[in-house]
C-alpha cells in the first residue's frame, strides 16, 4: 500500500485560557459564562478580525487560535491582553477574568479544520508557563518578529514544559499601553506610533494578462525545506516578471497568503490579478514532484493542472516547464524570443542554490539577527559558486541594511566590502534585473554614486518592468537625486505590483520622504506613521517622523521621535546626515536638518 502523509502547514499558533476558571465558576457560574462570552465576541473575535486568526477551536475557557504569521499572531495578543487589563475596571481584581497566552510559530499537522502534533503541544505548555494576563513566545516567533513591533522581550531561558522532551527557549513579552490600545477601546491622542490596521481595497484589472503565483505547499518528508518550496515559486515568479507583456504581483503580496487556503476569488479582488497559480512541492532524496493548476480568478475555474517528476539537477527545467505552461495559457501571442529571455539559470551550483534560497528567506525578514544570518548564507552560496551575481548582489543589500539602521560595527570595513560585492554583482550580472537592482541600490548608499545606481535600476525595469523592488528602490534613489514627484510615481508603481507586501513599511517611509521634500509636510508626517506601524526600528521612517512634526509645530511628537532615534543609533547628529543618506539636493538637506535640529538632535 503506498505510504500516506500528514498533510501539514507552516503557522502560527495561540493558545489561550483563562487564570483560575474554576474559582471563578464556583463563585458565580452563570455570571462567569456570561462575562467570557461577552469578551470573547466584543475583544477576542474583533481582533482576529483585524489580523487575520482562525478560530480552530474553543476548549471550555481556552481558545486555539491559528494566524498567517508570528507578526500578525503577537500584535492579535498583546491587543486583546490590552483590552483585557481594560476591561471592567469596576469590577474587583480577585473577580476579573485575566488571560494567559502562548504562541508558537512550527510546523503543524492539518485534519480538515483542526490542527494537531508537536508545535499545538508547545504553545499549550508556554501558555501553562506564562504569567497571569502575560504572553509567553518561543525562540521562533521570537525570531520572526524582534524589532517589528513595539514590545520588549524578556529570556526565560527553557522552562520545563510537562510533555515537551526538548529544550524550548521562551520569551516573556512587554509593551506599553498607549501603543496598544485599539479602536473598540479608548485611544491615546494621535501620534506618530499609533496603530490603526490598513484595510485592503478590491483593485481594478490592468489592461494586460495578469497573475499571482500563490506559495506552494510543501509535502516533503522534511518540515525543513519549505524553504526550497518557497524558492522554486519565488523563480517562477521572477522568470514570468521577465514577460514585458504580464502583469506580475511581486513575491511579497503573494506570500502574504502562505500558511492559508483563501477563496482564489478573493486573492484576484485583493491583489487585482485575473489568474491564480497554486501548487505543492515534494523533494525527497534526488527526486523532486512539482504540482500546479492556473485558476481564473474571477469564476474560480481551473483552466489546467500538471503534474511534473524529475530530478532535483534538472530542478530549473522543471520550474521553466510550469512557466512555460502559464505563458501558453494565458498569453500564447508573447514571442518565442522573450520566453526564451526568460530562461536563465541564476547558478549551475545547486548547492549554491540552496544557500541562496536560505538567504533569501532571513533578507526578507529585516531583523538585525535575520540579516546577519542571510550575510552567512550568501557568502556560503559565493564560495561554492564565486560568480553567482544574485548571491553577490544580496550580500551587497545586506551590507546597506545594516549601514542605514546604524548596525556596522567596523564601518569602514563593511562599507568597502559591501561595495566590492555590489561592483561584481553588476559586472557578473548585466542580464540579472535582481542584481543589478540590489547592486545598484548598494551602490548609491554605500559610495554615494547615486547617478550610477538610478543607471543601473533603470537597466533593470528595462529587463523586468515587473519588479517591485526595482520601482521602489529606484524611488528611493530619486528622493536622494531631488526628484521626489517622480520618487512617489515609482512607489505607486512597487505598490500596485506588490499591494500586501510585509516589506511596505519601506515604500511608506519612502513616501514619506519624497512628500517631506516636496514640501507636503503633513502628508510626509502620515506616511512615516503608516511605515512605523509595521517596522517601528526602521531608523529612516523615524527621522522623517521626527523632521516633519517638526516642521509643523507638533513639537512634543517630534521630540519622542527623535528619543526613539538616539535610542537606536547614539552617533547620529546633524553634521552626519549626509553619511546616513546620500541627500544630493542642497534645499532636502537643509530642509532635514532643519527639522531634526528643531526636533532636539544634536549638531
Amino acid at each position: 500500500m503506498p505510504v500516506v502523509h500528514d498533510q501539514r502547514k507552516l503557522v502560527a499558533v495561540l493558545a489561550a485560557d483563562v487564570v483560575g476558571y474554576s474559582r471563578l465558576m464556583g463563585h458565580d457560574e452563570s455570571g462567569t459564562l456570561a462575562r467570557l462570552r461577552q469578551h470573547r465576541s466584543q475583544r477576542l473575535e474583533p481582533v482576529l478580525a483585524r489580523y487575520g486568526g482562525r478560530l480552530v477551536k474553543l476548549m471550555g475557557d481556552g481558545a486555539l487560535v491559528e494566524f498567517a504569521s508570528a507578526f500578525d499572531a503577537l500584535s492579535a495578543a498583546i491587543e486583546f491582553q490590552q483590552a483585557m487589563q481594560e476591561a471592567d475596571p469596576e469590577r474587583p481584581e480577585s473577580e476579573r477574568i485575566v488571560f494567559r497566552i502562548g504562541l508558537h510559530l512550527g510546523d503543524m499537522i492539518v485534519d480538515g479544520d483542526d490542527l494537531y502534533g508537536d508545535g499545538v503541544n508547545i504553545a499549550a505548555r508556554l501558555e501553562t508557563a506564562a504569567p497571569a494576563g502575560g504572553i509567553l513566545v518561543s525562540r521562533t516567533v521570537h525570531e520572526a518578529v524582534a524589532g517589528r513591533l513595539k514590545a520588549t522581550f524578556a529570556d526565560m531561558g527553557n522552562p520545563a514544559l510537562k510533555n515537551i522532551e526538548r529544550p524550548v527557549q521562551a520569551f516573556s513579552v512587554k509593551w506599553q499601553a498607549s501603543d496598544w490600545r485599539g479602536p473598540s477601546t479608548p485611544a491615546a491622542p494621535p501620534s506618530y506610533d499609533d496603530r490603526p490596521k490598513p484595510s485592503v481595497e478590491q483593485l481594478a484589472l490592468p489592461d494586460k494578462p495578469s497573475i499571482a503565483v500563490l506559495p506552494f505547499q510543501n509535502f516533503s518528508i522534511d518540515p525543513e525545506q519549505e524553504y526550497f518550496a518557497d524558492g522554486i515559486v519565488e523563480d517562477i515568479i521572477t522568470a514570468l516578471s521577465r514577460f514585458k507583456l504580464l502583469f506580475v504581483i511581486a513575491r511579497n503580496s503573494s506570500f502574504a497568503y502562505k500558511g492559508r487556503s483563501p477563496d482564489i476569488r478573493q486573492v484576484g479582488r485583493e491583489l487585482g490579478v485575473r489568474y491564480v497559480l497554486e501548487g505543492s512541492v515534494r523533494k525527497a532524496a534526488s527526486k523532486v514532484r512539482i504540482t500546479s493548476q492556473l485558476i481564473n480568478s474571477e469564476n474560480g475555474v481551473h483552466i489546467w493542472a500538471d503534474r511534473l517528476d524529475g530530478a532535483l539537477e534538472n530542478i530549473f527545467e522543471l520550474q521553466d516547464q510550469v512557466t512555460e505552461s502559464v505563458v501558453g495559457a494565458i498569453a500564447p501571442q508573447l514571442e518565442r524570443a522573450e520566453i526564451e529571455r526568460a530562461r536563465q539559470k541564476p547558478t549551475d551550483s545547486l548547492d549554491a542554490y540552496d544557500h541562496y534560497l536560505r538567504g533569501m528567506t532571513h533578507l526578507h525578514r529585516g531583523t538585525r539577527e535575520s540579516i546577519y544570518d542571510a550575510l552567512a548564507q550568501f557568502y556560503r552560496a559565493l564560495q561554492l559558486d564565486p560568480n553567482f551575481a544574485s548571491a553577490h548582489a544580496m550580500a551587497a543589500w545586506c551590507h546597506f541594511w545594516r549601514k542605514v539602521n546604524g548596525w556596522m560595527t567596523d564601518r569602514p570595513r563593511e562599507i568597502a566590502e559591501g561595495a566590492r560585492l555590489a561592483q561584481r554583482a553588476v559586472g557578473l550580472g548585466t542580464d540579472d534585473a535582481a542584481a543589478l537592482t540590489r547592486g545598484g541600490h548598494a551602490l548609491a548608499h554605500l559610495v554615494g554614486d547615486v547617478d550610477g545606481g538610478i543607471a543601473l535600476i533603470d537597466r533593470a525595469l528595462v529587463l523586468n518592468p515587473n519588479l517591485a523592488s526595482a520601482w521602489f528602490l529606484g524611488g528611493f534613489l530619486r528622493i536622494w537625486n531631488g526628484e521626489p514627484d517622480t520618487a512617489i510615481e515609482h512607489f505607486a508603481r512597487a505598490m500596485r505590483l506588490s499591494p500586501l507586501d510585509p516589506e511596505l513599511y519601506r515604500m511608506q517611509a519612502g513616501m514619506a520622504a519624497a512628500h517631506l521634500f516636496a514640501g507636503r509636510i503633513d502628508l510626509a508626517a502620515s506616511w512615516a506613521e503608516k511605515s512605523l506601524r509595521q517596522l517601528p526600528s526602521f531608523l529612516m521612517a523615524i527621522g522623517v517622523a521626527a523632521a516633519s512634526h517638526a516642521l509643523a509645530g507638533r513639537s512634543g511628537q517630534a521630540q519622542r521621535a527623535i528619543s526613539d532615534l538616539l535610542d537606536l543609533d547614539p552617533t547620529l547628529r546633524i553634521a552626519n546626515l549626509r553619511e546616513w543618506i546620500p541627500i544630493r539636493r542642497a534645499q532636502d538637506l537643509a530642509m532635514f536638518a532643519d527639522g531634526l535640529r528643531r526636533a532636539g538632535l544634536a549638531e
